[in-house]
């Protein structure tokens, strides 16, 4: 369609007035709106490539129709496999909705409260936090404060509203895997520095399995990663030079997994007759590497698609009945992991 796209258009194609279409792409409850009608305005501004003027947006309502994404850490941003996927889904359900999605990912050395440009500056109308730090301060106080909130992971604050994956289980199913096989030397190589909820919990719950075996995973045992594939592959030499006698490392994502083999290789070490690795994450490579990965899986298009439409719920409907929402993530044995070295 030539020229500029206009509600006129919008209505024209989907056969209802403009006020329709305003009340729709604004998500107004002024009127109460059929949902067969909003869909069909909805299908008419995406194929006409509609967008409704912010500024004026603005005026009328005070809203943005925009929903912010920060991304804990730049590095995960750079070089975590996962990413890309979750920030897709999330602007999928983010644009369905007639929302634009603004991504941030802080600088950890810079200093002060990452969320307040965002949320005082009025430039979003909610706010979407992806593997947020342990005792992060600013993020509590950002729940506290009732503004629209949701935590891809967990905060471990017990008025968040997230979404995450259950892989403890599947971690420890793992864990207890490799005892059985007979390994009885682990390690871990963490896929961030400490201070990442999830990279704690992981390293508590191997622990906890390997005590239930009489086992342990000293501190000289675990190395941590900074995101990359290199981080990975740098911890794993280090990890391998202070005891190289492990038979069984465990890596805290599969980008971390990836630098760990090429260790690995450097050392002359075979996967899995010398040493079995197990990964997190089942990005899309895992299982064409050679050997292929095993590892746990995570449903990154679930996660983003749910935490984008519990987001828009708080927004547009009133809290929801469920601030969490859960789905496994299952270990997928392949052929890196195996029996120690007799």
């Amino acid at each position: 369609m030539a020229g500029k796209v206009t509600s006129h258009d919008v209505a024209r194609r989907a056969g209802v007035s403009r006020a329709t279409v305003s009340f729709v792409m604004n998500r107004s409850n002024a009127v109460t709106i059929g949902e067969e009608t909003r869909r069909r305005v909805l299908a008419a501004a995406e194929e006409l490539g509609y967008r409704p003027n912010s500024a004026a947006r603005m005026l009328k309502s005070g809203a943005t129709r925009t929903i912010g994404l920060i991304i804990a850490d730049a590095g995960i941003s750079r070089f975590d496999g996962l990413i890309p996927i979750l920030f897709w889904s999330i602007g999928r359900s983010a644009r369905a909705a007639g929302y634009d999605l603004l991504l941030e990912s802080p600088d950890p050395a810079e200093k002060g409260n990452p969320y307040t440009a965002l949320v005082e500056s009025r430039r979003i109308d909610g706010l979407l936090v992806q593997g947020p730090r342990s005792n992060d301060t600013a993020l509590f106080e950002l729940i506290e404060s009732d503004f629209p909130t949701v935590i891809i992971g967990t905060a471990g604050h017990p008025g968040q509203y997230a979404v995450n994956i259950a892989g403890r289980s599947s971690l420890q199913e793992a864990v207890s895997r490799l005892i059985g096989l007979g390994h009885r030397r682990f390690g871990y190589v963490a896929f961030s520095g400490p201070g990442y909820v999830a990279t704690e919990r992981r390293i508590h719950a191997i622990r906890e399995t390997l005590a239930g075996a009489g086992l342990e995973l000293p501190d000289t045992a675990i190395r941590h990663g900074d995101f990359s594939a290199e981080s990975g592959y740098l911890a794993g030499l280090a990890l391998l030079d202070a005891m190289p006698d492990r038979t069984a490392i465990l890596a805290g994502n599969d980008t971390i997994a990836l630098g760990l083999l090429s260790a690995l290789s450097e050392r002359g070490l075979s996967v899995p007759e010398d040493v079995s690795v197990v990964g997190f994450d089942d990005l899309p490579f895992a299982g064409f590497l050679k050997p292929p990965l095993s590892t746990i899986r995570v449903d990154a298009d679930w996660q983003g698609q749910a935490a984008a439409d519990l987001l828009l719920g708080r927004l547009g409907h009133g809290d929801p009945a469920e601030r969490r929402l859960v789905r496994p993530a299952p270990l997928i044995w392949r052929a890196s992991a195996g029996p120690p070295p007799k």
